[in-house]
């Protein structure tokens, strides 16, 4: 497995057209695997090919990529980087082998960690009809979406000292239980997508567009399973994978942090 770091461009017309639309953004990262035909898709609970898009300021973009195989970014260079300060040595992507991460899991560990997801559960709207796919579109709800997935993903999300919360828990006006402040989670940058996932010109031939919304989680976890953690880091987490959705990724608690 290997993680890959690229700096967008968002400067260039190229990385504006593929930043548009979540659609483009995958075919761009598939096209990093030449041994990755578009017909292919991964076995069930094998590995895959994982992105995610983070915008942390006006000019930075950063686009990050979990795979099996090493990339090739050359044309993302070419189309939405600085292929004219790109060399040999800084061909301009970073990629690591991931093993240096995934090996150094141990039970007990406190990470800070990042996912963009894709919140959603399955409802009957009436009593006579199939249930459906839907967003959940609120910060409790979503919130609660990722609590439920804690154990069968290996992690334990951290909790606040009770001398730091600002809100109770309890519930809701509809009955639904809510966290307060409980945790150290945050959910952040709520997209309502829409794009077309084919290229037919004429209304008859073109399928329904593609709709799904988006969310980040930002937070404190403790590895409780680390060979489920290893499996949510290179399987992924939720819906909407080939769009940007399911990457989980870690990063070290400061000192601070790690000694609340």
């Amino acid at each position: 497995m290997f993680l890959t770091r690229f700096r967008v461009n968002s400067a260039r017309p190229g990385a504006r057209r593929i930043l548009s639309s979540p659609q483009a953004m995958h075919a761009a990262v598939m096209s990093s695997f030449p041994g990755l035909l578009p017909s292919d898709t991964p076995a069930p609970g094998a590995p895959r090919v994982l992105w995610r898009l983070d915008c942390d300021a006006r000019a930075e973009v950063l686009l990050y990529i979990v795979s099996p195989d090493r990339p090739d970014l050359t044309h993302l260079v070419e189309q939405a980087g600085w292929p004219a300060a790109a060399d040999p040595a800084s061909p301009g992507w970073q990629t690591k082998p991931y093993s240096l991460l995934l090996d150094r899991l141990t039970q007990g560990d406190r990470w800070a960690f990042r996912l963009t997801a894709n919140p959603v559960h399955h409802i009957r709207r009436k009593q006579d009809e199939p249930k459906k796919r839907t967003a959940h579109l609120t910060p409790v709800h979503q919130m609660g979406w990722l609590l439920d997935r804690q154990e069968h993903g290996g992690f334990r999300i951290l909790e606040k000292p009770e001398a730091s919360r600002l809100l109770p828990s309890g519930t809701t006006d509809t009955g639904h239980r809510h966290h307060g402040d409980r945790y150290e989670l945050s959910v952040r940058d709520k997209r309502a997508l829409s794009f077309n996932k084919d290229r037919s010109s004429t209304p008859r031939g073109r399928k329904p567009p593609v709709t799904l919304v988006t969310v980040t989680f930002d937070g404190h976890l403790e590895v409780t399973d680390p060979e489920a953690l290893r499996r949510t880091l290179t399987v992924g987490l939720g819906k909407g994978k080939a769009y940007g959705c399911g990457l989980l990724t870690l990063a070290p608690l400061s000192a601070t942090q790690v000694s609340r």
